[in-house]
């Protein structure tokens, strides 16, 4: 009893003496915060939590250990509360709910329509029934990949969102321990002013010591620092010299090693990033060629080959295939390029601490876009609209000719040309339906381009004042440690600097301080009061990094503020340096490919649809040809040795056009999230900015290709037929 009673006391001592040196609150709220703040910064992969815990549990499945390794390591770096097995059971029972699924729903239909048997069955209907069936194979197939990666997604998502963090963590801690020369101290002073995954993460390296997982924190943060040696090799190094830092007796060499720690972790960033430069050319080479330029040459084909295999391939099949398949190819594509992608280098400041945030999240941007592009969505259904009843209720016919409006070039050419076949009312194969068809892919472009640019025109421009500010801070910062050095108090600083940088960017952030400085606010409040902060107005990691530790060094004493200013004002001169490297690195490759994104493939695109049109035109002249050709004087029947392009079995010129522009938006919303993550990291804000900017500049080429291919190699055929039949 006694001897428990002092093991007692000396945990009481020594954790007391721990607090009296931390001067916080109660360590104890940490494991509150901690949970607060996972459940606010966990709440996108909150869903698949919920589905692996309710139907993981369904049926316990045991897993080889290697695999359960694996796929636990990624679960628990995700931060998700999910069970290996837990994991895999969601895959299988996904797989095996959607297959079972299919197969019930193509049994029932046979049943129901087809019960005289298999003979009863028609080529078309067992052609979608068996098309049904290899849907929902493919579907299943990518349902387990997606939930069985789902771990590695995630896992790489909190990575990049983490790893953005990494160096100002480091600068953090170095700082801090320049002049205070506790790792403890450090660490929290970090975990208390770090924006994202990362603040969480050096949250739970105190939350592991208060539960007893670990007795120091220096163990916490070791067991921490396993899982980045694999993936930020140099974030662990440079943590590892921070701690050698702690034994170094003379105070000279203390600094040097914490100085060498930043170094280490900036050069590290740049070097993986410049591996990563190299190794993505190739993938993203033949991501285009083979997901972009040949699916888009395989649709210049589609017209006749789908009238040589008298039907058999229709408009649904296109859809399926290009707007379904192809774009998941892509997308898994895309996905193992960007699994690769080195962390610590990208925007690395949480959108949602922006000001402006409520205006990224609202759903009015969504209903004024709806409202504008849905007369165009009506105009590119205008070839049906004009075939229902109503229409000759108001005076007009379902269909005209050219010659009914005087253009005499295309002659008795219908403007929407739907046909019988069958039975069955095939079309549009006219002109015009395929320019009606153009109004469909323009109303989705305007639709997402109109939401998007009205969600991020405000945060980007204020993102656009914060860089500016961001590239003078460096100048501003030295100019602000001389003055502290001097002696000069750091609420008096802010007056000076801003009058001797007048016409700056960064003369307006100073002013914000100093005016509420003279207010009454103390200088923590002066920047970053929730209300009237200058920080609101320059939402800036770096300068909220740079101010926080001002504001910190300086409770040590006017000498220390001024010496870490200095050392800010350094490192933001290295890092500016390091990100335009990385920048001219990543300009070639993102360069090549947004402009196949934004020209050579709306491009190439828009002149597969004018020769859509002229065949068809062309096979609607040789059917005439056909039926002239057996009343007419010419020697040779030429519309007999074209019998077999049927016009009516082939895909609609409409149909595919829609395709191919859905695909182009479909395409530019993928490449556009590659390519900023590739260039900036995770960055919400700057993808919906950029999409709005492509969607617009990419479909437009497109569209306008297409129109004038359309009309020119369209009235180009009636010329040469005109010139045959002359």
């Amino acid at each position: 009893m006694m001897r428990e009673d002092s093991a007692k006391e000396i945990i009481e001592k020594y954790s007391r003496k721990l607090q009296s040196q931390l001067k916080t609150e109660n360590p104890e709220s940490y494991s509150r915060e901690y949970e607060k703040f996972r459940d606010e910064m966990v709440s996108v992969p909150g869903s698949y939590e919920k589905w692996a815990k309710s139907v993981g549990n369904i049926v316990n499945i045991k897993i080889s250990d290697r695999d359960r390794i694996r796929v636990q390591r990624e679960l628990d770096i995700a931060h998700l509360d999910v069970a290996a097995s837990q994991a895999v059971t969601l895959s299988l029972i996904s797989m095996l709910g959607i297959f079972f699924l299919t197969l019930f729903s193509v049994a029932a239909i046979y049943f129901i329509k087809y019960p005289n048997g298999f003979a009863s069955l028609s080529f078309q209907a067992l052609s979608d029934l068996a098309l049904m069936f290899f849907l929902g194979i493919v579907a299943a197939m990518f349902i387990f990949y997606w939930t069985y990666s789902m771990p590695k997604r995630l896992a790489n998502h909190w990575r990049l969102q983490a790893s953005a963090q990494m160096v100002p963590a480091i600068l953090y801690v170095v700082v801090y321990m320049k002049h205070t020369s506790n790792l403890e101290k450090a660490i929290q002073f970090a975990s208390l002013h770090l924006e994202g995954p990362l603040a969480l993460d050096f949250k739970k390296i105190f939350y592991d010591v208060e539960i007893g997982k670990f007795s120091t924190i220096k163990q916490s943060l070791d067991n921490y620092l396993e899982q980045w040696k694999d993936y930020a090799p140099e974030f662990v190094e440079s943590f590892h010299l921070v701690e050698s830092s702690l034994f170094e007796p003379l105070d000279g060499r203390r600094v040097e090693i914490l100085e060498k720690s930043l170094q280490i972790i900036l050069d590290g960033v740049y070097e993986k990033m410049l591996k990563y430069s190299r190794e993505i050319r190739s993938p993203l080479t033949n991501l285009y060629m083979l997901g972009i330029i040949l699916p888009t040459l395989g649709l210049a084909l589609l017209p006749l080959a789908s009238t040589l295999l008298q039907g058999a391939v229709r408009w649904v099949h296109v859809f399926v295939l290009f707007n379904i398949i192809v774009p998941f190819f892509v997308m898994y594509m895309v996905g193992e390029v960007l699994l690769k992608r080195p962390g610590g280098y990208g925007e690395g400041a949480t959108l949602e601490l922006n000001p402006n945030y409520a205006q990224f999240k609202s759903k009015k941007p969504w209903v004024v876009a709806g409202l504008i592009a849905l007369p165009f969505l009506i105009l590119g259904f205008l070839p049906f609209i004009f075939q229902f009843d109503f229409v000759s209720s108001l005076g007009l016919q379902n269909d005209y000719t050219f010659s009914d409006f005087g253009v005499d070039i295309l002659g008795d050419a219908k403007f929407f040309d739907f046909q019988e076949f069958e039975g069955e009312r095939v079309g549009p194969f006219g002109p015009v339906a395929i320019l009606a068809s153009l109004f469909v892919p323009f109303a989705l472009v305007l639709f997402f381009s109109t939401a998007f640019r009205k969600k991020t025109e405000g945060l980007i421009k204020s993102r656009e004042n914060t860089k500016k500010l961001e590239r003078e801070f460096a100048n501003s910062l030295f100019q602000l440690g001389n003055r502290l050095g001097d002696g000069m108090p750091a609420e008096i600083v802010f007056g000076k600097i801003s009058a001797s940088t007048k016409g700056q960017q960064s003369s307006e952030f100073f002013s914000y301080v100093n005016q509420n400085i003279q207010q009454g606010m103390s200088l923590e409040r002066a920047v970053f009061d929730r209300k009237r902060g200058a920080i609101l107005y320059y939402p800036s990691a770096l300068i909220a990094t740079s101010m926080r530790i001002l504001i910190e060094s300086a409770r040590k004493g006017l000498s220390i503020a001024a010496r870490s200013l200095m050392s800010i004002s350094e490192y933001v001169k290295n890092i500016e340096r390091i990100n335009q490297r990385l920048s001219d690195l990543l300009a070639e490759i993102v360069s090549d490919m947004k402009s196949n994104m934004v020209f050579l493939a709306p491009l190439l695109a828009g002149i597969v649809v004018g020769l859509s049109a002229m065949i068809t035109f062309i096979l609607n002249k040789l059917q005439e040809l056909q039926v002239a050709g057996q009343n007419s004087d010419i020697p040779f029947d030429l519309g007999s040795a074209f019998g077999i392009f049927n016009v009516q079995t082939m895909i609609p010129p409409y149909f595919i056009q829609i395709a191919i522009g859905i695909y182009i938006v479909q395409v530019i919303f993928i490449l556009t999230g590659a390519l900023v993550t590739v260039d900036s990291g995770r960055d919400p804000l700057k993808e919906k900015y950029e999409l709005s900017r492509n969607l617009r500049s990419g479909v437009m080429i497109y569209l306008i290709t297409a129109l004038i291919s359309i009309i020119a190699l369209s009235v180009l055929g009636a010329i040469a037929f005109g010139g045959f039949g002359g």
